[in-house]
């Protein structure tokens, strides 16, 4: 299904991505505004997660805009759910990418917003509000920090890799295949980075700051739209024990274990992943 055009010279899906860089940037001055304030924190299941009065806000800024361009779309976002639409065209918002770290005072937090077409990503924005900076990429277009685009990074060195890290909430401490690839990563390269925003380290990966992100059971929401910069930005992607991975957010999150990476950096990663996950089934299991 095509997109649409708008004067600012983006092509297809110009005003789809016109729409969510402001939504997101909306959003983030109010979390950046807001961010010392006093608000309220409650628990979100039982897994030790929490959502704050701050991303019900930022989602309320979120979805009236999308609702406002695009009413016909379904829109599935972190907190309020599937909002009903056009299946053919969905969009995911996650007004709040780090709440955990929000809730203890920790400036470590993005907006993320994507727009799928039949399952694929084809709009992907990542705003950081302490920083101000904005990521966005459109499905073949490249990505681009602010108005400006990004080359792609340049191949790993051979030293020690830094990788980012994620895990589904459904995930719990006790899960044995979780814990042996991280074990196995914390051994084999120089840093691994748990940074309770996933979307963070989309935009490191594109930028070439980090070499590769592993990801288990991976939340639905927040990956394809930081995803589809790290493609962009030329990092590929595989199954934990190598195989094509399609980047989307169907299914159950137990189909979400993946490895991207940098030039030089994937196979490397690949090979540790795969050692690990040989012969083993890849769910959840908490």
């Amino acid at each position: 299904m095509p997109g649409t055009t708008d004067p600012d010279g983006y092509g297809w899906y110009g005003r789809e991505l016109r729409v969510a860089r402001a939504a997101a940037e909306e959003a983030g001055e109010m979390l950046r505004a807001r961010f010392n304030d006093v608000w309220e924190v409650r628990p979100k299941g039982d897994d030790g997660d929490v959502v704050t009065e701050l991303d019900l806000a930022a989602e309320r800024i979120v979805l009236g805009r999308l609702r406002d361009a695009f009413p016909g779309d379904r829109i599935w976002s972190e907190e309020a759910g599937v909002l009903d639409g056009s299946a053919a065209r969905t969009w995911l918002v996650d007004p709040l990418d780090g709440s955990n770290n929000v809730a203890i005072g920790l400036p470590v937090y993005a907006v993320g917003i994507g727009l799928c077409v039949d399952g694929m990503p084809m709009v992907g924005v990542v705003h950081e509000p302490h920083t101000g900076s904005t990521w966005h990429a459109i499905l073949g277009g490249g990505v681009f920090q602010g108005a400006r685009p990004l080359d792609p990074p340049p191949p790993s060195s051979s030293s020690g890799l830094v990788v980012a890290w994620t895990q589904g909430h459904a995930v719990s401490r006790d899960d044995v295949p979780a814990a042996e690839l991280r074990g196995v990563l914390e051994r084999h390269t120089r840093r691994v980075l748990p940074l309770w925003a996933p979307l963070l380290g989309w935009t490191m990966l594109a930028r070439g700051s980090i070499d590769g992100f592993v990801g288990y059971c991976a939340e639905a929401v927040d990956f394809p739209p930081g995803a589809l910069l790290a493609m962009e930005a030329g990092a590929e992607f595989r199954t934990l024990l190598g195989g094509p991975f399609r980047v989307g957010f169907s299914g159950p999150d137990s189909t979400r274990c993946f490895v991207a990476g940098r030039p030089g950096a994937l196979e490397r990663l690949v090979e540790l992943t795969s050692g690990v996950m040989a012969g083993r089934t890849v769910l959840p299991t908490g």
